[in-house]
């Protein structure tokens, strides 16, 4: 936590809410806390001017301040149960991730808002503000368990109705879904949010260690297939599963959203402190 109380969001775009809040944003307003300076044009406000520099240097100078602006961070977290998986666990590092982010948002007085999504969106907590909100939201988290299948674009439907005021937008999931993830992202993409998507998968589906003659059951909804597990295959499993990373990631780019992959194995405050601060999510 101590590491964390160091950082705060990093919104590619000015984001202001309806309030005005409690974080020092990059638009130059009425605060209490300076800035910098720049010359007098006619129809200025007289009341800005700095009459001590006026006094040394015999020019007109306007005093600007930072103005305070309120960022919303909204969290989309995957609970489905293609999620409860892999050595170490997709959900319990995605938790991890979402708390992490979730606390660094809390401490810095962003509002925070948290949603589970499965095939709709199961729990949210609504918006949230403050170190004191901290303990609601590790609760909050700690009581999702990952369940049914994922429909991710119902879920982000849903959430892009309901939540229309700007903001940054996480969603930590696997991105396993039948109906794939593009009419999601475009609900998300066509809304107000700086859109970050964070995919998490175990070692195990990045490199399988399987072979034989195996019938594979899909944990959501049953399906079975019956495969003979060869090296080819395994190859070309690889192969796809980088074509799907980087469809995926292509897909964000052409939307302004910024892609990021990660294996649970990665210690999740090593995405947190390092990674996330390169893609410029945090500062």
């Amino acid at each position: 936590m101590a590491r964390l109380d160091q950082l705060d969001l990093v919104s590619r775009k000015l984001l202001a809410g309806k309030l005005k809040g409690e974080r020092r944003g990059k638009r130059r307003g009425h605060s209490v806390e300076f800035a910098d300076y720049r010359n007098y044009v006619v129809g200025d406000d007289l009341r800005f001017i700095d009459w001590n520099v006026y006094a040394r240097l015999e020019r007109l100078f306007l005093k600007l301040f930072l103005e305070e602006e309120d960022l919303a961070l909204y969290i989309l977290v995957d609970v489905s149960k293609s999620c409860d998986y892999g050595t170490p666990n997709k959900a319990h590092y995605i938790k991890q991730v979402a708390a992490a982010l979730g606390y660094i948002g809390l401490v810095n007085y962003n509002r925070v808002m948290l949603a589970a999504m499965s095939d709709r969106i199961v729990a949210q907590t609504g918006n949230l503000r403050g170190r004191q909100r901290v303990p609601q939201m590790i609760d909050f988290l700690t009581r999702l368990e990952p369940a049914g299948s994922s429909r991710f674009a119902e879920s982000a439907r849903r959430f892009a109705l309901s939540h229309r005021s700007k903001g940054i937008c996480v969603i930590l999931s696997d991105f396993f879904d039948k109906e794939g993830y593009e009419s999601g992202l475009r609900y998300l993409s066509g809304g107000n949010y700086d859109l970050f998507a964070i995919q998490v998968l175990s070692p195990q589906e990045i490199d399988p260690d399987l072979q034989g003659d195996l019938k594979l059951k899909d944990m959501e909804d049953g399906d079975l297939a019956e495969v003979s597990i060869t090296q080819p295959l395994i190859k070309k499993y690889k192969s796809n599963l980088d074509a799907y990373r980087l469809g995926l990631k292509q897909y964000l780019s052409r939307r302004g959203g910024n892609y990021l992959f990660t294996s649970t194995a990665i210690p999740f405050d090593t995405l947190v402190l390092n990674y996330l601060r390169q893609r410029r999510l945090l500062g």
